[in-house]
């Protein structure tokens, strides 16, 4: 059922995003490439770019002092968002996003645990900056001499981890998984849950929660896991920032190497005043709301039969029992191109992606159209985009 409960709620909410006020026939729906920004985020912003903006770790004037106790404060802001039960352990590093971040635990970190004949657990057909760093690095330590085995994580037919395929590769050797929370194409939880009890206690486990974090609630400690990774511009602050949080127990302490430059104070600052509205809003809100979005999507699009939906197939209907997409649905038509699809839906003011949607090399080898959605889309731009997908479908 939709959630009218939350009809004044998101109505609120939309009144806060100045981009979306200014256009008002238009319908964003490319939600999993970047969010919009809150009036509260962009507010943060300005103040400290007027007010105090200077670098942080550096100077010794109030200006610089008080930059470094503003990043410092959002080092702890994201241990209580993801609910961290051990911030005196953990390490939160900021980085420009998930990309960077998974590249840097793969070169600075996994690097340096592996040993000749180790295993690690890759999946294939999720983001590519989910895929190649891990081969990467066993591409870096082959040319070293030391032969490191990656395994391809299983799915199953509706291109979730097969939980029950996943023990039989898991053996004595098996040092570190890759995981994604939300696929960022099929839209499904990923059930990550039970990826702990299938590895065991040992195992280093690291999370691309690029499409989970700012969408639903997340906890560190119910996934347990080693590393999460998310980019801030997925999550209601700006481009360009994101976190590592590590976790520190299994293995050595994380820390990236090199010279730590001059941090993205601004988009820290976008962060944590990011991570406060995303509190304030309701993370179990948003993901009722985006769930019953793209439930609303998939139960008209289902109809027709022009359309093919990606992913689970038994999850289309709007009352299916079975887990839905995270606000993130993607379909092709029979005889309309994915591009030529999105210029069509651009030209009646519908902002989606249409291409591969960086997929690794497991990943569906045909381009389709993505919608994803946010807490600031309504239930009249999904039937609106229906409307125009049926035209399209009986004109087509």
């Amino acid at each position: 059922m939709f959630p009218d409960d939350l009809r004044d709620w998101q109505s609120r909410l939309r009144e806060q995003f100045p981009i979306l006020l200014a256009h008002p026939g238009q319908a964003y729906l490319d939600s999993a490439a970047t969010s919009q920004k809150p009036r509260a985020v962009l507010d943060a912003v300005m103040t400290y770019l007027t007010s105090g903006n200077a670098n942080a770790g550096r100077g010794t004037y109030p200006w610089a002092n008080r930059t470094t106790a503003i990043v410092e404060q959002a080092r702890h802001r994201v241990r209580e968002f993801l609910g961290d039960p051990e911030p005196d352990r953990s390490g939160v590093h900021f980085v420009s996003g998930t990309t960077e971040g998974l590249r840097l635990i793969a070169r600075d970190w996994l690097v340096r645990c592996l040993r000749d004949g180790d295993e690690i657990i890759v999946p294939p057909a999720d983001h590519s900056a989910n895929s190649v760093p891990w081969r990467e690095a066993a591409g870096q330590l082959a040319r070293e001499g030391v032969t490191v085995h990656v395994r391809e994580m299983p799915y199953d037919p509706a291109r979730d981890y097969d939980h029950r395929l996943l023990p039989s590769i898991v053996t004595q050797r098996t040092r570190f998984i890759a995981v994604t929370h939300v696929h960022h194409v099929y839209g499904g939880d990923m059930n990550l849950h039970r990826i702990r009890a299938a590895a065991g206690p040992d195992v280093v486990i690291c999370v691309d929660a690029a499409q989970s974090v700012g969408h639903l609630p997340v906890s560190v400690a119910a996934l347990d896991v080693d590393f999460l990774v998310f980019s801030g511009h997925k999550a209601m602050a700006l481009p360009g920032t994101g976190a590592i949080w590590a976790a520190n127990r299994r293995g050595p302490r994380f820390q990236p190497g090199g010279w730590a430059g001059t941090p993205n104070t601004s988009g820290i600052v976008s962060l944590a005043a990011a991570l406060d509205w995303l509190d304030e809003a309701g993370t179990d809100r948003i993901a009722r709301w985006t769930v019953a979005l793209a439930a609303r999507l998939t139960d008209g699009l289902r109809r027709l039969p022009g359309y093919e939906i990606l992913g689970c197939q038994r999850s289309l209907a709007a009352g299916s029992p079975v887990q839905q997409r995270h606000g993130i649905v993607t379909f092709r038509h029979h005889r309309i191109g994915s591009n030529d699809l999105g210029f069509i839906l651009a030209a009646d003011g519908f902002m989606v992606r249409a291409d591969g949607h960086c997929q690794a090399e497991a990943g569906e080898r045909t381009t389709s159209v993505r919608v994803s959605v946010h807490a600031y889309n309504t239930a009249e731009e999904i039937d609106r985009l229906l409307e125009l997908l049926i035209r399209l479908d009986t004109e087509g």
